[in-house]
């Protein structure tokens, strides 16, 4: 019996360490004041798409155009989706992939499209930091957000890449603060592992 509670306690001190580290690197407090700053960014964005889907069926829309459009067509559109922005829900492109002939092989295809298509914003966010007034106002204004954000990109590209939030904004985001590039490949390759999930619930459910 007292080994377990031996290796008990070790584990509770270790996420007490853990949690120590997290408050002592001012980690809560960066993602506090993060969710804080993109909460009204992210109402608007609900309530415009609320005011657009109520006199436009957005959903509809979509899938017609997965009806509508060649399988390129909609792969094509797919990588642009998530190139820019990532604004429309890969889940529509899931089921689509799900009627097809070959799902799995198409599910595979729109994975790579969407982690390749997060790796170009990257370098969208990169350059947008080229513009002189861009790159001075986050030199002098910016300075202290940047640090810490460079130092907690890693967590913001998991967020993207396994959550269901636009995974381009978050690697748009990790170029403009400068974030290492390998890392950005290394922990976006979850955005793999998201599709995989995805497809098997779509998949059972389609």
């Amino acid at each position: 019996m007292k080994p377990k509670e031996k290796s008990k306690t070790e584990r509770k001190s270790r996420l007490q360490l853990l949690h120590q580290y997290y408050s002592y690197t001012g980690f809560y407090n960066f993602v506090g004041k993060s969710v804080l700053k993109a909460l009204p960014y992210i109402i608007i964005a609900i309530a415009a798409i609320y005011i657009v889907n109520h006199f436009f069926n957005i959903n509809e829309a979509l899938v017609k155009i997965t009806q509508i459009l060649p399988v390129y067509g909609v792969l094509l559109f797919f990588f642009i989706s998530e190139t820019l922005l990532g604004l429309v829900p890969p889940e529509i492109f899931i089921a689509w992939s799900g009627k097809l002939h070959n799902p799995w092989l198409y599910l595979s295809i729109l994975a790579m499209l969407s982690y390749a298509g997060g790796l170009v914003s990257y370098y969208i966010g990169d350059f947008i930091t080229k513009i002189p007034r861009v790159h001075n106002y986050l030199q002098n204004k910016m300075e202290k957000q940047l640090k810490n954000s460079k130092k907690w990109g890693g967590f913001l590209i998991v967020v993207g890449a396994l959550l269901p939030l636009p995974f381009s904004i978050s690697c748009m985001a990790a170029g403009i603060i400068n974030f290492p590039f390998k890392n950005v490949v290394i922990y976006g390759s979850l955005r793999l592992l998201r599709f995989a999930i995805y497809g098997l619930v779509i998949f059972n459910v389609v």
